[in-house]
């Protein structure tokens, strides 16, 4: 397969791969292996938040490049149901890592808290302190962290499936 993708929309795309591994690094390690009390625990939040930023950011972006530079479709030799489910599973990819920021950062203010960009730049507050929103909130965000871990793992198994037993070429475009 000769189509690849153009170089900023690779660049797009393993920037967002390294944010997103750092945000469920920090998330994991954060919530279920650092005490709250911790002097390290204010610092993973700020961290988190601040990538959730980012993460927000570069979506904004590839989103906004995609619609403008959408990708060539692949070969008819591949059949329409890897098409179709390679689709959705980019539609609700782009979705949750749109929103999941979003989500984080109404649960922190819904929380009291403002979210300070690497505790630099204050990310204006969208919502007043509401404890019950808050608690739903962050149930919404913890469900949709799982179900991005979900998706990943489903992406980079049609990568591999492509790569190792199809030998089609799709996942070379993305290197």
């Amino acid at each position: 397969m000769s189509f690849r993708y153009a170089p900023a929309a690779r660049g797009l795309h393993w920037l967002t791969v390294v944010l997103v591994a750092a945000m469920f690094g920090l998330g994991i390690t954060m919530v279920y292996l650092v005490p709250g009390n911790d002097p390290w625990s204010h610092r993973l939040f700020n961290t988190h938040e601040s990538l959730g930023v980012m993460v927000l950011l570069v979506m904004l972006a590839r989103l906004a490049y995609r619609l403008r530079h959408p990708p060539e479709s692949l070969p008819e030799r591949i059949p329409r149901v890897f098409h179709q489910v390679g689709h959705a599973n980019h539609v609700l990819l782009y979705t949750l890592l749109l929103a999941q920021p979003v989500i984080g950062l109404l649960a922190d203010n819904a929380g009291g808290f403002q979210v300070v960009w690497f505790e630099l730049v204050p990310v204006p507050t969208l919502l007043g302190k509401n404890e019950a929103l808050a608690h739903l909130l962050s149930a919404a965000h913890w469900y949709g962290a799982v179900l991005i871990a979900l998706l990943v793992c489903a992406h980079v198994a049609g990568a591999l499936f492509h790569a190792l037993v199809r030998r089609d070429g799709v996942l070379q475009r993305m290197w």
